[in-house]
C-alpha cells in the first residue's frame, strides 16, 4: 500500500483504477442517501500556502461526510510562516492527526513533509503536480466517455502542473494525449520525456491548437496565469490568445467532445463564456467529483480500504 499521494507516478494503474472505482461507488451511495462513517474518529490537518475554494471545501466536505474531523491551517497561522523546519512540523502534526493535506508551491515541500511524517501526506497542489484534481477529472471523463484507452484527450494552453499530471495519467492508463502549448510554456521536460518513452499510446506536444484539436473527445483548458504568476498575466494574455477555447476552436474536436476546466475560469480569456456555459462543458461535474474522489483517497490512505 502507498503511504502518501504526492504524484500519480507513485501509483500503479491497478491502484489508480481502484481509486476511480471506489470514488464512483461512494458517489452513487451518497446520492442514494447513504451516510458514510468509515473515517469516524479520524482527523486530518490541511496545510495551505495557496488560496483555494474547491480543493479546500471538497476535502473538508469529504472528511465530514465520512464521519471525520478537519483542522485547517494557512501558512500564516502556523509556525511554518515563521520559519519552522518542515521536518519538525511533519513530526509534530503526525502525532495529532491521521493525514496531512498540503497545498503549496514547491514539490520539495510535500516530499520533505512525507519523508518525516508518520501519517499520509496528500498533495493538494504544488507547482509541479496536481494529482487529486486529475483523478477527479479522470472520474468525470469515465462518466462521460467510458473506457479511457479509447478516448483522445487534448490539453490546450500552459504546460503547468495540470499538464504534467495529465501526462502521467496518459502513461498510467494508456490513453492518447495531445498537448498544444506556446513555445516557452512547455510541460516539465523530464516528466514529458519519461512518459513518452514508456507510454502505450502517443503523448504528443504541438504548437498549433487547431492541429491538436482534430478529433478530440475531451478538451482541457486552465487559466493562463496560475497562482504565483500574477506578474506575468499581461504578457501571457498576448502569448496565449491563439489558444483560447472558443466555438471556432472547439469545432475542430469531435462533435460529441466534452470540455473540462478545473476552475476557477477567467471567462473570455482561456475559455469563452459561450463554451463554459455550453452543453459540452462538464466543469461543474468535475468540481463535484473532487469531493467523491477525495473520499476515496482519504479512505485508502487512512484506512487502506481499496
Amino acid at each position: 500500500m502507498n503511504t502518501h499521494l504526492l504524484a500519480l507516478q507513485d501509483f500503479t494503474q491497478t491502484q489508480l483504477k481502484a481509486l476511480l472505482d471506489r470514488a464512483a461507488v461512494l458517489k452513487k451511495e451518497t446520492q442514494s442517501g447513504l451516510r458514510h462513517q468509515q473515517l469516524a474518529g479520524k482527523k486530518i490537518c490541511m496545510l495551505f500556502e495557496k488560496p483555494s475554494t474547491r480543493t479546500r471545501v471538497s476535502f473538508e466536505a469529504a472528511m465530514y461526510e465520512m464521519g471525520g474531523q478537519v483542522i485547517f491551517m494557512s501558512a500564516k497561522e502556523s509556525q511554518l510562516g515563521r520559519g519552522e523546519p518542515l521536518k519538525d512540523t511533519a513530526r509534530v502534526l503526525a502525532r495529532y492527526v491521521d493525514a496531512l493535506v498540503v497545498r503549496t508551491f514547491g514539490q520539495d515541500v510535500v516530499e520533505e513533509l512525507a519523508h518525516y511524517s508518520a501519517v499520509p501526506v496528500i498533495n493538494a497542489l504544488t507547482d509541479l503536480h496536481h494529482p487529486c484534481q486529475i483523478l477527479s477529472d479522470l472520474m468525470t471523463v469515465i462518466e462521460q466517455k467510458g473506457d479511457l484507452s479509447k478516448v483522445k484527450i487534448v490539453w490546450i494552453g500552459d504546460g503547468n502542473n495540470m499538464a504534467n499530471s495529465w501526462i502521467q495519467a496518459a502513461f498510467a492508463f494508456g490513453f492518447p494525449l495531445t498537448l498544444a502549448c506556446p513555445t516557452g510554456y512547455d510541460p516539465d521536460p523530464t516528466i514529458l520525456k519519461a512518459a513518452q518513452q514508456r507510454a502505450e499510446q502517443p503523448i504528443t506536444l504541438l504548437r498549433d491548437p487547431v492541429e491538436a484539436m482534430q478529433g478530440a473527445d475531451v478538451v482541457n483548458v486552465d487559466v493562463w496565469a496560475s497562482m504565483g504568476q500574477e506578474d506575468e498575466a499581461e504578457k501571457r494574455l498576448a502569448v496565449f490568445q491563439p489558444y483560447q477555447l472558443n466555438t471556432a476552436l472547439l469545432a475542430h474536436a469531435a462533435v460529441d467532445a466534452v470540455v473540462l476546466h478545473c476552475l476557477p475560469a477567467h471567462r473570455d480569456e482561456e475559455i469563452t463564456e459561450e463554451v463554459l456555459e455550453g452543453s459540452q462543458c462538464v466543469a461543474f461535474d468535475q468540481a463535484e467529483n473532487k469531493m467523491h474522489m477525495h473520499k476515496a483517497i482519504l479512505e485508502y490512505l487512512i484506512n487502506g480500504m481499496v
